[in-house]
């Protein structure tokens, strides 16, 4: 006996696959359907792209001062950006992470902040080159320190302080800010000697 074959409705057939096709593609949030894993491939899947060797973001005090001392020790990382300004501090920010900000200062001799606090940043300041002096306010008191090359302060928010280039050659300071600084504010106070407590 011979079967009979039946004909196939090709529109039908067609469509049907069409439907099987868009149901395993990936649902797809962006207007022209790409997205930056679909352009670029799925950086997981190559490990050189995602790296586990990076070191993490500081989140203390210590994190903080460790970074300020390992970004002093690099030299050349800040050296070739300083630049002197004779009216005026000279600055530039040298990393940003999250909750953090690294500056770079220079000072010419005479050159100073002027009694002022950061708001509500706490941060680090450590000496590059040169010599600073710096004189502090609060209420335990005034007190006047030489920071020499090395030397590093760690201040908490509202710290009230002045930094001065007493010397005669030009200085490098390096700050850290956390939270970045979005304030510094000025205080009066009477003029005193910005010379360093005797040892």
């Amino acid at each position: 006996m011979r079967t009979r074959l039946r004909p196939r409705k090709r529109n039908r057939d067609r469509n049907k696959l069409a439907r099987r096709a868009a149901a395993l593609q990936p649902a797809r949030g962006w207007a022209d359907g790409l997205s930056d894993v679909s352009i670029a491939g799925d950086p997981l899947a190559f490990p050189h792209l995602a790296r586990t060797d990076l070191p993490g973001h500081p989140t203390t005090v210590a994190g903080y001062a460790r970074l300020v001392r390992e970004i002093a020790a690099d030299r050349d990382r800040w050296a070739p950006l300083v630049r002197y300004d004779a009216l005026t501090r000279w600055y530039a920010r040298l990393e940003t992470g999250p909750g953090y900000e690294v500056w770079l200062l220079s000072w010419l001799p005479g050159q100073s902040s002027g009694l002022h606090d950061h708001g509500a940043s706490s941060g680090v300041l450590t000496v590059v080159q040169g010599e600073l002096v710096e004189r502090s306010s609060g209420n335990g008191g005034h007190g006047t320190r030489t920071l020499a090359p090395g030397s590093r302060r760690v201040f908490s928010a509202g710290y009230l302080h002045e930094v001065v280039n007493a010397s005669l050659e030009p200085a490098v300071s390096i700050h850290l800010y956390s939270p970045g600084l979005t304030e510094m504010n000025q205080h009066r106070e009477p003029a005193r000697e910005l010379a360093p407590e005797p040892s």
